[in-house]
C-alpha cells in the first residue's frame, strides 16, 4: 500500500502548487492529478455542482488505487469535504487544504487576518468560522477576487494586466491593517511574489501548498503508508486538454509530464 498513489484534484492548474510541494516534501511518492478544466473555475460554480464534481474525480482517483485523497482546490475543500469524508473517509486517506492553515494560524496568534479567494470560497465563510473557532479574539476580513483564477489560467501573470486587477482587489479598505493575507485558492501561490511586493513583504502571505503538503506527510506517517522507495512516477489528467495546463506543469516539475485527457463526465 505505501507505493499506491496519492491522489489531488483541482478545478485547473492551481493544484500543481501543491502537488509541486508534495515532490518537494515526498519524493518518492507517486502522484496521479486531476484538473477539471472542463468545469473551471469552481469559484462561480453552485455547491451542489461542485460535490458532484468533486465526487465524480474522487472515484476516478480511487480507481487508480489512491492511499490518499488531497482536495487542492478551496472552493471543493469549502463545498465538497464533510460531503466526500462521510462517503470516502473509510476507504482513503482524505484531506482538505483549509483546516491545516487553520490550525497553522491558531499558533500565530494574529490580531486581523485577511482571505482571499474565490465567490464560492469568500460566501461559504468556511476560514472565517474555522479561524473564529480555534482563535475568537481574531479578526477575519474575508475578501472575494474573482478574476484572479481566470487571469491565471488564461496567462496572465507578471504583466501589466495582473499587477491592475492585483493592486484593485488589494487596495480594498477592508484589508487595511491585515497581519496575514490568506491565499483562499491554490491558484494565488503563481501570483504570490506580485502580492508580496504589493504589501512591500510586511504582511505574511499564508501560502496553503507546504503547510498541507506537511499535514499529508503527518497522515501518511501516522498511518504507514509513506513511500520512500525513490523517485515516484506521476500522471496527470484533464478533463479538457489545454496548452497552458502542460506549460504550467513543466514550470513546476521541470520535465516532461505524462498528460491525458479523461473524460469522465460521460
Amino acid at each position: 500500500m505505501r507505493e499506491q498513489p496519492i491522489g489531488i484534484f483541482d478545478s485547473g492548474v492551481g493544484g500543481l502548487t501543491v502537488a509541486h510541494a508534495i515532490k518537494q516534501i515526498l519524493p518518492g511518492e507517486n502522484l496521479i492529478y486531476f484538473g477539471d478544466t472542463a468545469h473551471l473555475p469552481y469559484g462561480d460554480k453552485s455547491e451542489e455542482s461542485i460535490r458532484y464534481y468533486s465526487e465524480k474525480i474522487t472515484e476516478f482517483i480511487l480507481e487508480h488505487k489512491a492511499k490518499a485523497v488531497l482536495i487542492a482546490c478551496n472552493s471543493a475543500s469549502a463545498s465538497a469535504y464533510e460531503y466526500l469524508r462521510e462517503k470516502y473517509g473509510e476507504r482513503t486517506i482524505l484531506l482538505d487544504v483549509i483546516d491545516p492553515v487553520v490550525e497553522f494560524l491558531s499558533l500565530k496568534q494574529y490580531g486581523k487576518i485577511g482571505v482571499i479567494g474565490t465567490k464560492r470560497t469568500i460566501s461559504s465563510g468556511t476560514y472565517e468560522q474555522k479561524i473564529k473557532k480555534k482563535t475568537p479574539s481574531t479578526h477575519v476580513v474575508s475578501l472575494a477576487t474573482p478574476l484572479l483564477v481566470p487571469m491565471i489560467e488564461e496567462g496572465f501573470i507578471f504583466d501589466d494586466i495582473s499587477n491592475a486587477i492585483i493592486r484593485t482587489y488589494l487596495s480594498n479598505s477592508s484589508l487595511g491593517g491585515i497581519e496575514a493575507l490568506i491565499l483562499g485558492c491554490t491558484h494565488y501561490p503563481i501570483i504570490k511574489n506580485q502580492i508580496n511586493k504589493y504589501f512591500n513583504f510586511g504582511v505574511e502571505v499564508v501560502d496553503s501548498a507546504r503547510i498541507v503538503s506537511l499535514a499529508l506527510k503527518d497522515a501518511l506517517e501516522n498511518n504507514d503508508l509513506l513511500n520512500n522507495s525513490g523517485r515516484g512516477h506521476d500522471r496527470f489528467f484533464v478533463s479538457d486538454y489545454t496548452d497552458y495546463f502542460k506549460r504550467i506543469a513543466r514550470m513546476f516539475f521541470e520535465e516532461d509530464i505524462d498528460l491525458q485527457k479523461a473524460d469522465i463526465w460521460t
